[in-house]
């Protein structure tokens, strides 16, 4: 397939050619006993490929091909025509997903190609709902993307949706149907946050928010499911949550790091979302009690007196003094003194 370039007065023909075929490039419209010589990008070319007059014929071609070729008339080398050979293969079916992730709003379907074309392809897109074309619009990011509408909430008719593959080679078609609740998928929870509650070393908070692109939460409310697991194991546990955006961890291993994740789904239809971005969480620790060192300073001239003591030197143990023994020794003189008068 050619197609005629005007650029910066250069006119060249675009020529496009399927990988691996014979291609016979034409000098204009020399006649067949014409005397010509090519050049590929300026280079002349190699003495394998065949001329034929006016022609040039290069054989099962691949991408090293590609490139702008030049010819011209002999004797007095006066150009005649510039080629410009693309070498690829026609498209694929498309593979073709749709997802509604502004849950009643509308979806969008997104498409790529399993396998390269080499040269450029655009995209043809038909949705039907009812046996009516619906409005397609373009992704002014995705390129291959576009966002369609609902017509009508909690519709069973099923929507179809067809995408066409075309380059210069050839085209290709892939139909994907469903019905709207199939498609019903969440983005997942936002700004999720773990803390550690104070005095409870087994204890994680976890709260979080819906995804900022589910549009009417109240009507459409969400439920989450939760995991989470410390880092030095592989299994997760599981938490389902209606209609709540926070929870207590109350099974937390003491003084281990966490990983935990949320995903969402709407309470009645459709699938769950991916996960949530990771965090990273470990409960709370109790502060060790400063340690506090006594050094013991000897200071000269000084006796100590041991708290125990030594088996191998046993104290010698004085008499008890009792109340009598001490009631005597305080009266001794004045009886002394009485015994003297009645001897008198």
């Amino acid at each position: 397939m050619s197609v005629i370039i005007s650029i910066c007065l250069l006119v060249y023909v675009n020529q496009y050619e399927r990988r691996g075929s014979d291609v016979t490039m034409q000098c204009g419209s020399l006649e067949s006993d014409a005397s010509v010589s090519w050049k590929v990008n300026g280079t002349d070319i190699e003495a394998q490929h065949q001329l034929n007059g006016p022609k040039l014929i290069l054989t099962q071609v691949d991408l090293d091909h590609n490139g702008l070729y030049s010819c011209f008339q002999n004797p007095h080398g006066e150009r005649r025509d510039t080629i410009f050979l693309h070498i690829g293969i026609p498209p694929q079916e498309p593979k073709v997903t749709c997802r509604s992730n502004t849950y009643p709003k509308g979806f969008y379907c997104s498409w790529h190609l399993t396998h390269p074309t080499y040269i450029p392809s655009s995209f043809e897109v038909d949705v039907q709902h009812n046996q009516h074309s619906l409005y397609v619009q373009k992704d002014p990011v995705h390129k291959n993307r576009c966002h369609v509408q609902f017509p009508e909430v909690f519709s069973s008719s099923p929507y179809k949706v067809n995408v066409t593959a075309v380059n210069a080679l050839g085209k290709a078609s892939a139909t994907l149907s469903f019905e709207e609740s199939a498609i019903v998928k969440p983005d997942p929870p936002e700004r999720v946050t773990a803390s550690p509650i104070r005095l409870n070393p087994r204890r994680l908070e976890v709260s979080w928010h819906s995804p900022a692109t589910w549009p009417d939460i109240d009507t459409f409310p969400l439920k989450y499911f939760l995991r989470y697991r410390p880092l030095i194991h592989d299994k997760w546990q599981h938490v389902e949550l209606l209609d709540s955006t926070s929870h207590t961890i109350t099974d937390a291993y003491a003084g281990k790091e966490y990983i935990i994740q949320i995903a969402a789904k709407d309470t009645e239809i459709g699938t769950w979302s991916d996960w949530s971005v990771a965090v990273h969480a470990t409960p709370w620790i109790e502060d060790p009690l400063p340690i506090t060192t006594t050094t013991e300073v000897d200071f000269p001239n000084e006796t100590k007196t041991s708290p125990i003591p030594s088996s191998k030197a046993p104290q010698k143990a004085e008499p008890p003094v009792g109340r009598a023994a001490r009631v005597v020794t305080f009266f001794s003189p004045l009886l002394l003194g009485m015994m003297l008068l009645f001897m008198w």
